[in-house]
């Protein structure tokens, strides 16, 4: 790394999704300085190769600015598309019965090809269809294995393959298509940090895509789907991380139950200690305003006071006419709420209890002792990162400097709450990680002389899990004459 820089003014991350707007070096070094703490590849969106540039960027700005970057890479997921019709598009009007089939031949207002056997194995009488982002709703009233007949509930014009959604039964589909098999392979190759799947319905979605990344990247689970509210703990365990994918939730249930939905979900992945990120739709006038919407401001603001880890722009920076102005927007919101005196009150609403392990008994008392001494910021060493999520997990009100020897690591960390990661060598003994932690403190414009900060290990040293010291130092003015 070729310099220290300071950790950003506020705790919650940004993550920023580059597109045809944002992704050359010198827009991704630009959005980075105004605010972007990770970026989102989408891997719906162009080929394989047009990517390589993009995080080839990335990796650079990295280099230049000295700071781990996070890389996530967003799975496409199935999509549910209904086939042709033989005028291009057709009338659907409420009341009437509509046939979803096999059969390939183009549609009409009574009928059209649905390509996906899954939906007929699964299918059950009485189950909604939702079509084209919910705008056309159809309700089922008998099914058999080449057909599903309807009556259509809300209608209107349908075109050639618009999507479908299935909202109220779970589908025999695997989460990864073969082209989601081929993007995981590629992105892993590439040296990306987190893979996010899409269209996770149970904890067993998740189970293939973690055989394939074979501990080369982290997992995060979008919430997108009613069936995964349902099981949403035993999610949560069998990932890294979550993202509340509001965009299909809200396609899937009524807008009105999204709101209590991101709360539980943000709540759970807290208590579990899994990063959870807010995405879709927060700053969406961005788009095309160099200035959001008050309500826009209000709901980013309610994600930070909920303690989500991260907040996610989509088309604001990927397409939008704005997204260097979306990023620093995103960045002041954050630092606006977390300098409000009620904010930590009001995102402890989540209580959090320490599992019986040495690790969360030592990650709970770090954060009481930070605030009852006025300590300026835990550090913690780590290999794994386990200790670090544990310390977030508790949101201390200090700042969580990280030592690492491991990039990935540090690299994986950007999506934690609180938490700026550096890559470094690491200690040998107690007196060298008193030291180091001296100087990397002042070095990265954590601490000053006379403060104190509170300082995390385990003995001993690079032993993944042993984390088993907290001990309390004083920053005194000669420290950053030490070695590095």
């Amino acid at each position: 790394m070729t310099k220290a820089i300071s950790p950003r003014p506020r705790k919650v991350r940004v993550l920023a999704t580059l597109g045809p707007a944002s992704n050359s070096p010198d827009m991704i070094a630009t959005l980075f300085e105004a605010g972007a703490d990770a970026f989102r590849i989408n891997m719906s969106h162009g080929d394989q190769q047009s990517k390589i540039a993009v995080i080839q960027a990335i990796r650079a700005m990295e280099k230049e600015f000295g700071r781990p970057t996070t890389i996530l890479a967003d799975l496409q997921g199935p999509k549910l598309r209904v086939g042709k019709f033989a005028a291009g598009k057709v009338e659907l009007k409420t009341g009437t019965t509509f046939l979803l089939d096999r059969d390939t031949t183009p549609g009409d207002a009574t009928r059209v090809e649905l390509p996906h056997r899954e939906i007929f194995e699964g299918i059950e009488t009485g189950a909604r269809l939702l079509l084209d982002d919910g705008k056309l709703v159809l309700r089922v009233t008998g099914h058999g294995p080449t057909q599903i007949e309807t009556v259509v509930v809300v209608g209107g014009m349908l075109s050639n393959n618009k999507g479908l959604n299935v909202p109220d039964v779970v589908l025999p589909m695997a989460a990864l298509t073969d082209k989601d098999r081929s993007d995981l392979d590629f992105a892993v190759d590439q040296g990306v940090d987190w893979i996010a799947l899409s269209f996770v319905q149970r904890p067993e979605d998740l189970w293939e895509a973690r055989k394939l990344i074979g501990g080369k990247a982290a997992l995060l689970a979008k919430i997108e789907k009613p069936a995964a509210i349902d099981r949403l703990e035993e999610i949560v365990e069998a990932c890294d991380g979550v993202m509340v994918a509001r965009g299909d939730l809200g396609v899937e249930m009524p807008p009105q139950a999204v709101p209590p939905l991101q709360k539980r979900i943000v709540e759970v992945a807290r208590r579990m200690g899994r990063p959870v990120v807010v995405a879709t739709q927060m700053l969406e006038s961005m788009i095309t305003s160099p200035s959001p919407t008050r309500a826009e401001v209000s709901d980013v603001a309610t994600a930070i006071y909920d303690g989500a880890d991260a907040i996610m722009l989509s088309a604001e920076s990927a397409a939008g006419d704005w997204p260097v102005e979306s990023v620093a927007m995103m960045n002041a919101i954050g630092v606006s709420v977390e300098g409000d005196p009620e904010h930590g009150d009001r995102m402890h609403f989540t209580v959090m209890k320490p599992d019986p392990t040495t690790a969360d008994a030592l990650a709970e008392a770090a954060k009481n002792i930070a605030a009852t001494v006025d300590a300026v910021a835990i550090i913690c060493f780590t290999t794994s990162g386990s200790t670090p999520r544990r310390i977030a997990r508790e949101r201390p009100g200090v700042p969580l400097l990280v030592l690492t020897p491991s990039l990935e690591t540090a690299r994986r960390l950007g999506l934690l709450w609180g938490t700026h990661a550096v890559h470094t060598r690491d200690v040998e003994s107690f007196e060298d990680m008193v030291g180091k932690s001296k100087r990397m403190a002042l070095r990265h414009n954590m601490a000053k002389a006379g403060d104190r900060v509170i300082v995390m290990a385990g003995v001993p040293f690079r032993t993944p899990g042993s984390t088993n010291v907290l001990h309390v130092v004083r920053i005194v003015g000669d420290e950053l004459k030490g070695r590095k």
